[in-house]
């Protein structure tokens, strides 16, 4: 009995468990979104890490498969489309995965940062390769976008560990009462942030890759009150996704590889913008 739930518990975490896919739902009300904003809906994916295990092109094109069948507003990639080291990975050219990912569809677009796993290769020929396919790198910039005649802007914040992460570089040409979003490849940026930013998406931690009974999340690469979901901090909001690759150990046990599908919703009491 005790070798049948090893053997259970080896296939589900080294085998399964990284194979997965779940669609995760989750509706939010940031801080100072406004009534005309209320219901845009955002695929956030992470970490794709293509090549590691149980994850190849093939599952690449199962991801923007399925991120498409949601028919988002908005696609954001928060970063590591590369992989670096992992046990049984393969590595996959970024251009490859910019291909791919060139058939992610939304109204409002396509926009990315970069994680530390693409600095470590090479920020410039990853940026080049997503650029090159349509997909816009906004590291420490901003995009000033327009859904049902009401605007917004998305931040994009780079790396914490191997980008500037200059907050404010990408907020120097946001006006002071505009409705802001922030992308960000590592949620350790976050106290950073002004509070005038209503939420800020995030990854890199994988949510910890695995989650166990009565200990947790063991290993956390940020601060663990990042690793994973909607996390409040000193009134700044993040959300955090699990992501869809694995890191330096292939495994995930409790924390699913997952494309995470927000709907943003106006707080009672908020007035339109």
């Amino acid at each position: 009995m005790l070798a049948l739930a090893a053997t259970w518990l080896a296939a589900e975490t080294f085998w399964i468990g990284p194979g997965r896919l779940v669609v995760r739902d989750v509706a939010l009300e940031p801080p100072k979104w406004p009534d005309a904003l209320d219901g845009l809906k955002i695929a956030l994916l992470s970490d794709l890490h293509t090549g590691s295990p149980r994850n190849g092109p093939a599952n690449l094109a199962r991801v923007v498969d399925a991120t498409n069948a949601v028919r988002p507003d908005l696609v954001l990639l928060a970063g590591d489309f590369v992989i670096h080291d992992v046990i049984g990975g393969t590595f996959v050219e970024p251009e490859a995965i910019a291909r791919e990912l060139a058939r992610l569809e939304a109204p409002l677009g396509v926009f990315a940062v970069l994680g530390n796993h693409d600095w470590w290769l090479s920020a410039t020929r990853v940026r080049e390769a997503l650029e090159t396919h349509g997909i816009a790198v906004i590291d420490d910039r901003a995009a000033r976008l327009t859904w049902k005649d009401a605007t917004f802007y998305l931040a994009g914040i780079s790396d914490y560990w191997e980008g500037p992460h200059d907050v404010r570089a990408a907020l120097a040409q946001v006006p002071e009462d505009a409705t802001i979003l922030a992308l960000t490849h590592n949620p350790d940026v976050l106290p950073d942030i002004p509070s005038r930013v209503s939420l800020t998406l995030a990854g890199h931690t994988h949510g910890g890759q695995v989650d166990l009974p009565l200990l947790g999340r063991l290993v956390v690469p940020s601060r663990r009150i990042y690793a994973f979901g909607h996390v409040v901090d000193e009134g700044r909001h993040v959300y955090v996704t699990s992501g869809v690759g694995t890191s330096i150990l292939p495994v995930r046990f409790r924390v699913p590889p997952e494309i995470s599908v927000l709907t943003l919703r106006a707080q009672p009491g908020d007035r339109d913008k």
